[in-house]
This record gives C-alpha cells, structure tokens and sequence, in this order.
C-alpha cells in the first residue's frame, strides 16, 4: 500500500475531516480492518491564518513548502493539501517537491461536470471566494463558472469559518445564514454549490442545502472520486498530477 502524504493543520478541523475521510476510503476498498498508511505534517493554523489576512503569501508557502519536504523526506508517495485555500500556492507547493500533490479544483471540477453543472456557487474563505486561483481552474479546466456570493455575505461566510468552525463551534444562526445565502444564490442562476472550504461541511449537511451540494470534502460522491483517483495512484495506473498539466 501507498504512503500517504497528508499537510494538514489548516485548521485542526479540517485535518481530522480529510484523515477520517482516507481511512474510510481504504476500509471501504479493502475491507478486513485496512486503514490508510498515512504521514501527516500538521502546521500552526495560527501562523497560516495570520500571514493569510496579512497578505503574505510568500511566508504560508514557504511554511507548505518546508511542510511538503517533510512528507517528501518521510517516504510519502504522494500528497494532499488538506486545505481548499491554501491551494492559492498550489504550483509553489508541487515545484518544490517530486512526489505528486493532487490538487483539490480537479476532484471538484470532475465531480461537477459528472453532475452536468456548468454554473455552481462557491462558498469558501474570502481568499477562495476573491481570488481567481479555484475559480480560474475551474474555468479553464472544465468549463465551470463559479459563482461567489456579494461582498456582505462573503464576508459573513468568511467570519464563521475561521471565527466559529475553525475552532469547532456549530451555531444554529449560522448555519441558517449560510442557507439563506445558499439560496439566494440558487435563485441567481446556480445548479448546485461547492463547499469550498472543508469545516463548512461540518455546519451545511446535505439536507441544509436549498440546492445540491456539488461537492463536500467528505461527502459519498467525493469520496468516491477521490477512492477512484487514490485507487490509481496507489496501484501506480495513473500518471502523476504534473505529466497531466498542460
């Protein structure tokens, strides 16, 4: 079996989310009492979290970087970045290192277009929701406009994520918040949402949502692209992430 590389830490919650979510996978392909061959680096979320509002990108990558070195030096196989916003420095990340990294827009984009969504609404982080590095990926990858609340709610969403679900609090009125914003966006055009940040997963339950999750960090249908992405990268079918970018 495969080693693993797991970069957590980004937050805790959101680690122990993804680590559940590769020992599901494994048991369910295996069977018996199989459990995922895991390495997990799991940073200082607070350290990530202050460069990120501070706009010092430079600082997180060099923290994910040393972060990838260190699963890489380890004997990781392959790797994941147990986060959605911290694929900003995704490229960085995969330069540094030989192994693969996979990269979280591709399991959303082919999900969604298994789906045959062309429009969905995307709820993240305010670095997620603003910048073009998800959106873009999307679009040019697969075809797929992502569409992102106004500034208001984006920044409301924002709030819950590292104020509230990063620290592993659950609040009713933000729970029905994030579905009236859901909605709205429904009532705008969109075919489903991507929960594009993995701790909103522990607030929005699938049948929260006014319109069908499109994807969920830890939800069935992802799960199975990503057992299907993990199966090949285990059984060495599949070529790594970068031999497939064009």
């Amino acid at each position: 079996m495969k080693l693993i590389g797991l970069l957590g830490g980004m937050s805790p919650e959101s680690t122990a989310i993804y680590y559940s979510a590769l020992n599901r996978l494994v048991q369910q392909r295996l069977g018996g009492q199989h459990s995922a061959r895991v390495l997990l680096y799991s940073v200082d979320f607070d350290e990530i979290a202050v460069a990120q509002h501070a706009g010092d990108w430079d600082r997180t990558t060099e923290i994910l970087v040393e972060a990838a070195r260190s699963l890489e030096r380890g004997g990781a196989d392959f790797a994941l970045l147990g986060t959605n916003t911290m694929h900003k420095v995704f490229d960085e990340v995969q330069g540094a290192v030989a192994i693969p990294f996979l990269h979280v827009v591709d399991a959303a984009g082919e999900r969604i277009r298994a789906a045959g969504h062309r429009r969905v609404a995307l709820l993240g982080t305010r670095f997620t929701m603003e910048q073009d590095f998800y959106r873009s990926r999307l679009d040019d990858r697969f075809g797929i406009e992502a569409m992102v609340p106004d500034a208001p709610d984006r920044e409301a969403i924002h709030r819950v994520i590292y104020e509230e679900l990063c620290r592993g609090q659950i609040r009713e009125d933000s729970r029905r918040e994030y579905v009236r914003i859901i909605q709205r966006l429904g009532e705008l055009g969109a075919e489903g949402v991507i929960l594009g940040c993995t701790e909103i997963g522990m607030l929005i339950r699938p049948e929260d949502s006014p319109i069908p999750p499109s994807t969920r960090p830890a939800s069935t249908p992802k799960r199975r692209w990503r057992g299907r992405s993990l199966r090949r990268r285990m059984s060495g079918t599949s070529p790594p992430p970068a031999a497939r970018r064009s």
